[in-house]
């Protein structure tokens, strides 16, 4: 995992110990005798025919569909589970559903989700708005509950879910599989659990059995305490015991032979000494590669570089599949990309995982880290916002992005209806918004559409009109429209259109625009942006917003605040209250825990 930013030192000396590259090793021809392993019984194929339906299973380095046809497995990460808010973040700001959506309409087909142990504790998540109507059925539910409801989910419109045993508790990563408050009992009974909660789901191919084992973990030296092969053996076949049908997901350590690399992503020691499952055909090896945003490794600094990085991938884990031993999924890799070197490495690992144009499904399976924005080292996906795309790290994957799969579950309707278009402000008034649209069409009927203003929905309706109320005078919103079906599918979103409200009340009229400008993890700083909307100077002016999670402003500079429960009041410090007609002035605070999402601002003038 690439946060919070308090692990980073620990994996940048970690990192300084990594060897250098070696020769490459050769793609080797696969045996005339390498076929496909047929899965062991039991295993209860799926009456479905659509790509990818039904448990997986494996074949030399290939994953196979229930009907034994290759898939790939091209997907993101989205932490959060794992985190002392035990839910996947930024659900405060967004319906969990949305953001699903979003995924799969930018060509993701797997969701790699990390959790800790806590989530068995029938532990509470915090940090979920249900403004508007988003996340609606989540309130009131155990952390585990809310898991169903995103495996649910992503089922339905066609995604897999792969569960990421990401740390022993909420409080940080270990180096074993086990901690003195969390022994291997806890661990072996915990992963039992989660196989028995989705036996007979298909959504759920597998679990990753323990996240980034590091040093003292080893592989393969014997010792009970210490080897992981030996544990994942245990786990595995645990995991296999409860539901044969599961994937099993076994990470690599740190260091093989004297030979150091990142957390998790030395395989270098499975080739001698395979993991020996009792269920042929669900072993999936898993590596973890990194570039110089998380931490600066030898081989970055190789005059030879990127050239020298296939050797590399191939010496701690590419020759795993090269060699048809099993397949491989880089479970996580990722990058600001904001230095040459990370877009070189970036540009070479995607090419090294073999563009799904030319090889298919015969090729890597990658889960990118992250799909969250709130990742200290590497960003993600989204931006701060958690809804714009970061199209240029996005577009680096496009050529190894793979098709979805079916949805549904049981071979019902999984068509979505058309998008809905031609969106207009029909009128506005100084707290309301109206709006029309043309009606969408759709193969068994459409249900309804959902209005959302920004990232949140505020409403459905079965009609194609809807009024937005409670807004604020002088102040632009942006809204989308989705249309839905009575099987749950769910249009992509129409095109954006932004309303402003009208002026009211003698109010000078100002807009905020927040940014944070770090997180690490405990807290962060934010920077706010108030601008003179209006027509003549203001003579003061007040910020309002309310927390989405339960953060707590700790400190602030050129304003006056006060904080009543999650509800924040800035106003001006005097100096900077007066602010000319398309002017602007900015205040700043710290706060904590981070990851507090984007806030809806409201700005008042004086």
């Amino acid at each position: 995992m690439r946060h919070p930013p308090a692990h980073r030192l620990g994996r940048t000396l970690a990192a300084l110990l990594c060897a250098t590259a070696v020769a490459l090793v050769p793609l080797l021809s696969l045996p005339a005798t390498a076929q496909a392993a047929a899965p062991s019984e039991p295993h209860r194929p799926a009456a479905a025919t659509a790509p990818g339906a039904g448990y997986w299973h494996t074949g030399g380095r290939r994953i196979l569909d229930a009907q034994n046809a290759p898939v790939r497995i091209a997907g993101v990460n989205w932490f959060g589970f794992e985190t002392a808010n035990y839910a996947p973040h930024g659900l405060w700001s967004r319906d969990y559903r949305s953001m699903t959506d979003q995924m799969k309409s930018l060509g993701y087909n797997t969701i790699r989700l990390p959790y800790s142990d806590d989530i068995f504790k029938n532990t509470t998540p915090n940090g979920i708005s249900y403004a508007g109507g988003i996340n609606a059925g989540l309130e009131g539910l155990t952390s585990l509950q809310v898991m169903d409801k995103i495996v649910g989910y992503a089922g339905s419109v066609g995604m897999k879910v792969i569960l990421d045993r990401h740390r022993p508790d909420s409080s940080g990563q270990s180096a074993l599989w086990y901690t003195s408050a969390v022994p291997e009992t806890t661990w072996i009974g915990d992963l039992k659990a989660l196989a028995a909660r989705y036996l007979g789901d298909t959504a759920v191919i597998g679990i990753d059995l323990h996240n980034e084992p590091h040093d003292p973990a080893c592989w393969g030296c014997g010792d009970a305490a210490t080897d992981w092969r030996l544990a994942a053996e245990r786990a595995g076949n645990a995991v296999l015991s409860v539901n044969p049908d599961l994937l099993v997901f076994v990470e690599g350590v740190q260091t093989v032979g004297g030979q150091s690399y990142w957390w998790g992503g030395n395989l270098a020691g499975a080739g001698s000494a395979p993991v020996r499952l009792n269920v042929q055909g669900r072993l999936v090896y898993s590596a973890h590669d990194y570039a110089t945003s998380v931490a600066q490794q030898p081989w970055f600094g190789d005059a030879s570089f990127p050239a020298n990085m296939p050797g590399i991938w191939d010496k701690y884990w590419g020759y795993l599949f090269k060699q048809n031993t099993a397949p491989v999924l880089l479970g996580e890799f990722g990058t600001t990309l904001q230095s040459t070197v990370d877009q070189k490495w970036l540009a070479a690992l995607v090419d090294y995982l073999r563009p799904t144009g030319t090889y298919g499904a015969d090729s890597f399976n990658w889960t990118f880290w992250s799909w969250n924005p709130n990742s200290g080292d590497t960003g993600g996906i989204l931006k701060d916002d958690w809804q714009t795309v970061d199209t240029v790290k996005d577009g680096y994957l496009a050529s190894v992005k793979a098709p979805g799969f079916g949805g549904g579950g049981s071979g019902g309707d999984t068509t979505a209806p058309s998008v809905p278009t031609g969106l207009k402000v029909t009128g506005t008034t100084a707290s309301s918004v109206s709006l029309t649209w043309s009606a969408s069409s759709d193969d068994t009927g459409v249900a309804g559409y959902d209005v959302y203003r920004g990232t949140g929905k505020v409403g459905s309706v079965t009609g194609t009109s809807f009024t937005d109320s409670g807004l604020t005078a002088g102040t632009a919103y942006d809204y989308t429209v989705r249309a839905r079906d009575s099987a749950g599918n769910t249009s992509a979103a129409s095109a954006t259109l932004t309303a402003t409200t009208a002026g009211g009340g003698g109010d000078a009229g100002c807009s905020a625009a927040y940014k944070v400008s770090s997180d690490w993890g405990s807290g962060f700083n934010a920077d706010v942006t108030v601008t003179n909307n209006g027509r003549a100077t203001t003579k003061s002016w007040q910020v309002n917003w309310s927390w989405p999670g339960g953060q707590t402003v700790t400190g602030m500079w050129n304003a006056s605040y006060t904080q009543s429960g999650r509800t924040v009041t800035v106003t001006d410090a005097g100096h900077n209250g007066a602010v000319a007609p398309g002017a602007s002035t900015s205040f700043g605070f710290g706060a904590a825990p981070g990851g507090a999402g984007t806030p809806v601002l409201a700005c008042h003038a004086g």
